[in-house]
C-alpha cells in the first residue's frame, strides 16, 4: 500500500511540474510579445505603442501570477517526495508611470531591461522545473536521481 501511495505522490509531483512548465512557457511567450512592442516603442512608436506594450506587460504579469501558483503547488508536491525546491520569480514594477509620462528612449530602455530580466528569470525557472521533473520522474521506477 505504501509503495502505491509513494507512486501516487511521485505522479502528482510530475504532473505539477508539467503544469508549472506550461504556465512558465506561457509567461515567457507573453514577455516576448511585450519585448517586441518595447522595441517598437524605443524606435519612436508613441503613446499607442506604449499602451500596447503595457497591455502585453499586464498579460505577462497575469500569466506570471499563474506560474507562481503552479510553482507553489509544485513545491508542495516535491516536499511530499522529499525533493527540496525554492523558486522566486519577481517581475517587479515596470516603471509604468514614468513610461507613459516621460516617454523617451531612456525610460523605454529601462522598461525593456525589466522585461529582459523577467524573461531571464522565467527561463531559469523553466530550466529548474525541468531538472526537478526529471528527478521526480526518475523516482517512478524506484530510481532516485540526484
Amino acid at each position: 500500500m505504501e509503495r502505491k501511495s509513494r507512486q501516487q505522490e511521485i505522479s502528482e509531483a510530475v504532473m505539477a511540474a508539467d503544469m508549472a512548465s506550461m504556465s512558465l512557457q506561457k509567461a515567457e511567450e507573453l514577455l516576448q510579445k511585450a519585448s517586441s512592442w518595447g522595441i517598437w516603442d524605443m524606435l519612436g512608436g508613441g503613446m499607442f505603442t506604449t499602451w500596447i506594450k503595457h497591455s502585453r506587460i499586464d498579460d505577462a504579469r497575469t500569466s506570471l501570477e499563474e506560474a507562481r501558483r503552479s510553482l507553489r503547488s509544485l513545491r508542495r508536491e516535491l516536499m511530499d517526495i522529499d525533493i527540496p525546491a525554492d523558486f522566486k520569480i519577481d517581475i517587479g514594477e515596470f516603471l509604468n508611470f514614468a513610461d507613459y509620462f516621460f516617454d523617451g528612449l531612456i525610460i523605454d530602455w529601462m522598461v525593456q531591461e525589466k522585461i529582459r530580466e523577467a524573461s531571464d528569470k522565467v527561463s531559469e525557472a523553466m530550466r529548474r522545473v525541468g531538472t526537478l521533473r526529471a528527478r521526480a520522474y526518475g523516482m517512478r521506477g524506484g530510481e532516485v536521481i540526484r
